[in-house]
């Protein structure tokens, strides 16, 4: 049985997009939250990997999460990146976030430092105590070197205000073990746009897509016929996509999505070190996928 919930659906790993000189760009901001929400975008996360969180300092971060839950007005729900390697670091910026009005949060694993599965359970449930807003946890072992395993999983399951979690290993039998395992009330995320669709048909509720921030309407269609289990309909809407999905990742996310927004006319170059704009070589390639699909 589906859930009858808003949080499910096309939802948007936002970029942050910048000027050239790399300071951030309101203006284009409010464009962007406005093209969400007039393409059919579930929800805005803001701050996550995409959003650079990692090359923001903590003031610009709270900052833009700020101006985002302002310029979403309730439109279109406004879930804020808080996730850090200091647990309280975490609920620091979970407290802001809640202070601003933000509908929920996103917490990445805590990164580099490696913890326990123990540790994962702990620092994820002094979070949730902390602070009295919903947040959904985000394993992303790929970047972060700590992969927080199923079995973990449901055991937050439990804490009240933990209400779902973002998988982005890209592993279906990871989201199986999540399906079979987590109760049904407990919202599952795909992050990984390559393997989505099949994510939601298996039992998930959506994904959490950087694909979306270029061709927002298209997945917010697909997710939708997968989530209503129309593996036809999704499998056919998301075709056209699954080259995008691919260039979107040639190079560290975000720096091809920045570009692409960037050839679309959304907002400027600008991006922070250690990231850099995206290479020439796969200027060519990207540049293909978005001219096919009629963007560019």
């Amino acid at each position: 049985m589906r859930l009858n919930h808003p949080l499910t659906g096309s939802m948007v790993a936002l970029i942050t997009p910048m000027l050239d000189d790399g300071s951030v760009d309101y203006a284009a901001l409010e464009s962007l939250v406005d093209f969400h929400v007039a393409s059919g975008t579930r929800a805005i996360i803001s701050m996550g990997t995409t959003g650079e969180s990692a090359t923001l300092d903590q003031h610009e971060h709270i900052e833009v999460m700020r101006r985002t839950v302002e310029l979403a007005d309730s439109r279109i729900p406004v879930i804020a990146g808080t996730g850090a390697n200091s647990t309280s670091e975490a609920i620091e910026l979970t407290q802001a976030a809640k202070d601003i009005g933000a509908d929920a949060c996103l917490l990445v694993t805590p990164y580099y430092n490696k913890p326990t599965q123990e540790g994962l359970y702990q620092h994820y449930k002094l979070i949730a105590e902390s602070v009295d807003i919903d947040q959904i946890l985000y394993n992303v072992p790929g970047r972060t070197a700590v992969d927080l395993l199923p079995e973990t999983v449901v055991r937050l399951a439990v804490v009240k205000n933990i209400i779902g979690v973002k998988d982005a290993t890209g592993d279906l039998q990871v989201a199986k073990a999540l399906i079979d395992s987590c109760p049904e009330d407990f919202l599952l995320y795909s992050g990984d746009d390559a393997t989505a669709i099949e994510f939601i048909l298996m039992g998930g509720h959506g994904g959490i897509s950087v694909s979306a921030n270029v061709v927002p309407k298209a997945l917010s269609q697909a997710y939708q016929a997968a989530f209503e289990e129309n593996r036809k309909v999704a499998e056919a809407t998301n075709q056209p996509l699954t080259d995008l999905h691919q260039s979107l990742f040639i190079e560290s996310n975000p720096i091809p999505v920045k570009w692409a927004m960037h050839k679309m006319g959304k907002c400027g170059s600008g991006i922070r070190l250690p990231l850099t704009k995206l290479s020439s070589q796969a200027r060519v390639v990207l540049e293909r996928d978005l001219s096919n699909l009629g963007v560019i």
